[in-house]
């Protein structure tokens, strides 16, 4: 039997190819339903809105001389556009998934990070983001604790170090 040069690394390929494809589909959550769409959609709008008249009050200025929120009120057009978009394509797209417990641990994730902002302004920076870098590695990662105390503590002395020490970055901070 003779093969075209190539031919049998080609056949290897797509054979792996098509084994990942399968390994894929079979660990891929459920796609989410219309609700789950229209839920999303109405969210991002939402927000998009909350962006946008916040960036209102910051004063968006001119386009001769833009103020300091023109750039918030750029982004939170987009977010509301997109939002719409988002609503106007309910049910017909087959690429988002259904809220699995994965799912959640993103909501965790942000959910830290408005506390991590609002005890910034507080506290300063170094223990928040201690707190902050220890708990998404230690129960988000679910590394040892000793590597998400070391990765912790060494990652706000290099920000330190770098942000306030070298750049003399104005940012909240004890020390």
């Amino acid at each position: 039997m003779s093969r075209e040069p190539g031919t049998r690394s080609a056949v290897r390929f797509s054979d792996a190819l098509h084994e990942v494809e399968e390994t894929e589909h079979e660990y891929r959550p459920p796609v989410a339903g219309r609700v789950t769409d229209v839920v999303v959609g109405l969210v991002v709008v939402g927000l998009g809105i909350a962006a946008l008249l916040g960036s209102l009050a910051l004063g968006a200025g001119s386009l001769a001389g833009p103020g300091t929120g023109t750039w918030p009120l750029l982004v939170s057009t987009v977010l509301v556009v997109l939002g719409l978009g988002l609503l106007a394509l309910t049910g017909r797209t087959r690429d988002a998934e259904r809220f699995t417990r994965a799912s959640w641990l993103v909501l965790a994730a942000l959910a830290t990070m408005i506390v991590f902002v609002v005890l910034i302004e507080v506290i300063g920076f170094e223990i928040p983001a201690a707190l902050l870098m220890f708990g998404w590695l230690k129960v988000l990662g679910r590394e040892p604790w000793r590597r998400s105390i070391i990765t912790s503590l060494a990652t706000v002395v290099a920000f330190y170090v770098v942000f306030v020490g070298l750049l003399a970055v104005p940012i909240p901070h004890m020390f």
